[in-house]
């Protein structure tokens, strides 16, 4: 029974691993590569660089492939800095959106961004560093500033609304940050 299950297990994710494959269009064939550049040929394709990746730590959207998954899994180990001066700062807490209409609100997770982002690159140029400070809409990331200066650039599309708009009203998660609007993450 439990080779049965390993067995499953493992053709599920190769499975899923060839369905993303088979979904990454060629650098020739991408629409945002010159198909006849002549070093075109040096570049790693998609399906190459991200296949096993999308295997291991699968997503439904963007490149297939969930990144804090795989960094939290020891999968990745991205370079923290460019610059050997920066000190990384980790930070975990977490910041509720509340003015989001009649979605739900978004919570802003600090641990996924700092992960992979010192502070600087987003304060106090993109978002002042005062919780409920910085005017933020769906125009604005549309737009490609605030959160869409990463979001469906590098960063999960923004077609997945439910990622950050995940705070439910009168939820458990909701009442968790009480009248405030920051929080130290529980997970």
């Amino acid at each position: 029974m439990f080779r049965w299950a390993v067995a499953f297990a493992f053709a599920l994710v190769s499975a899923i691993a060839l369905a993303a494959a088979a979904s990454w269009a060629t650098l020739a064939k991408d629409e945002v590569h010159d198909p006849t550049a002549p070093m075109l040929g040096m570049l790693q394709e998609p399906r190459d660089a991200l296949g096993q990746l999308a295997a291991k730590a699968p997503d439904t959207a963007g490149n297939l492939v969930s990144w804090m998954q795989a960094l939290d899994a020891g999968q990745i180990t991205p370079r923290t800095n460019i610059h050997p001066e920066t000190i990384v700062k980790l930070r975990t807490t977490d910041v509720l959106l509340r003015n989001t209409g009649e979605m739900p609100m978004v919570r802003f997770p600090h641990r996924q961004h700092t992960a992979w982002l010192d502070c600087s690159n987003c304060h106090d140029q993109l978002f002042a560093q005062q919780a409920g400070a910085t005017r933020i809409n769906m125009m604005l990331i549309l737009a490609g500033e605030k959160c869409g200066l990463c979001h469906g650039a590098v960063a999960f599309p923004l077609t997945e609304c439910k990622r950050c708009h995940s705070v439910d009203r009168g939820s458990p998660e909701h009442a968790a940050f009480g009248k405030g609007i920051v929080r130290e993450a529980t997970q």
